[in-house]
């Protein structure tokens, strides 16, 4: 059973920041559920405001459905009663539904609704889309705009308006007239999070668009790093959040722009390189190259002590 009603968990979530746990496997890229539970129990004992199971950085992409909901179970059974658990929905209408259902048994607290697969669609498809799976169920829904779904601030308005459990809208693009188009229009109907890749870039600019909070991959392997940055972003401390871009965030960014993918296989080798192994990535998807992870090694060697040196020093 859940823990938050859809009432509930804009406000569990919007002031605080959020995590996308990675997924693990073992060698032979089976899930490697014991490795996965102890790495959600690290992540809980911090002050994480919510975790989103088998996301993007999970990769759902590459899970089956009993895949997700085995990742799910696992999450909602490893983390403490305070944290939110979010479900992964997506793909076609009937599994982004049975997906649902089994989130609900699950007890988690809310879902992530990602792209439909593959296809193209229209405003009005999408309109669709979220409404047929928003009213399968009450828990509360985030829509997560980008790629083939990128939602229009009148589509946004007229869901909101007929869904009391759609809560929120995770931006995946950076279109900054769009985001202030939907936040103009919504205001606080909705919890508005920080979804493109390392996050942290944008977290800043976003602050001031009404984007509250936000996904950090980088969580997984640099947790009190991701904290204290937060902390920093929230508080408008820019000498501090740009010390921290110039020093880890963007030679991080350097690294991950060298193939396609690597947005989750680096976080994947992030943990390596902190000694929390979580295995190797599914296909499509490839592992860092032996250099690459020397040089996140290296990165990642110097980052605890340094961003929160920094804050005690300023």
């Amino acid at each position: 059973m859940a823990k938050f009603s859809a009432q509930e968990l804009p406000a569990a979530l919007g002031n605080g920041l959020l995590s996308f746990p990675v997924t693990h496997f073992t060698a032979d890229l089976s899930f490697d559920e014991k490795a996965f539970r102890a790495h959600v129990e690290y992540l809980d004992s911090f002050p994480v405001a919510g975790l989103f199971a088998a996301g993007g950085t999970g990769e759902f992409f590459s899970l089956q459905n009993s895949e997700v909901l085995q990742v799910l179970r696992a999450t909602v059974e490893s983390t403490a009663a305070e944290t939110p658990v979010l479900a992964p929905a997506g793909r076609n209408t009937k599994d982004a539904i049975e997906l649902i259902r089994g989130a609900e048994q699950a007890g988690a607290d809310g879902v992530l609704l990602l792209p439909p697969y593959l296809t193209e669609a229209s405003q009005e498809g999408l309109y669709e889309y979220v409404k047929a799976v928003a009213q399968s169920t009450d828990l509360g829904i985030i829509i997560y705009s980008r790629a083939n779904a990128v939602y229009r601030a009148e589509t946004v308005a007229r869901l909101a308006a007929e869904l009391p459990n759609l809560i929120g809208y995770k931006d995946g693009v950076g279109d900054i007239e769009l985001m202030t188009r939907v936040f103009t229009k919504l205001g606080d109907r909705l919890l508005y999070i920080g979804g493109l890749p390392t996050a942290e870039t944008f977290a800043l600019p976003y602050l001031e668009l009404g984007v509250s909070t936000y996904s950090s991959a980088m969580f997984n392997f640099v947790p009190q790093f991701a904290l204290d940055f937060y902390a920093a972003v929230r508080a408008r401390d820019h000498d501090t959040v740009y010390r921290g871009l110039r020093d880890f965030v963007l030679p991080y960014i350097a690294i991950r722009d060298n193939q396609p993918g690597y947005g989750v296989s680096i976080v994947k080798a992030g943990l390596e390189s902190a000694g929390r192994s979580g295995g190797p990535v599914r296909p499509p998807l490839t592992n860092l190259t032996v250099g690459e992870q020397a040089e996140l090694d290296a990165l990642v060697s110097t980052v605890s002590a340094g961003m929160s040196s920094a804050r005690v020093a300023s």
